[in-house]
């Protein structure tokens, strides 16, 4: 289990201590990135490292403004080494984030209409 897995787990487990509704509680797709240095003398770029990055999303509702100061000063108390939090009003292009693309689906769809 990941990091970011186990402190979605947290924050949802927390939720439901504080009587905090959870609407939804899902991952989002991985991204990578290739972190490319140069060498010391010519112009080719070499492959240094890769970085993952994992998103977790917990959508709650009904949290009320007084008592979200104190919630998000105990969720970013907790918050591990590594993790950044985001605290956002969810969207349709959130929902929609959620799915990868799927290229060769499309083509068929796109064949059959």
């Amino acid at each position: 289990m990941t990091l970011a897995e186990s402190y979605a787990q947290y924050v949802h487990n927390l939720c439901n201590s504080l009587s905090i509704k959870v609407e939804e509680s899902y991952a989002m797709p991985t991204k990578t990135m290739e972190v490319l240095h140069l060498q010391d003398q010519g112009s080719k770029m070499l492959l240094d490292s890769v970085l993952t990055t994992h998103e977790r999303v917990v959508q709650i509702s009904g949290l009320s403004a007084t008592f979200a100061e104190i919630f998000l000063e105990i969720i970013q108390s907790s918050l591990p080494e590594g993790v950044r939090l985001s605290v956002k009003e969810h969207t349709e292009e959130d929902f929609k984030g959620r799915f990868k693309a799927r290229p060769e689906l499309e083509e068929l769809l796109a064949k059959l209409n």
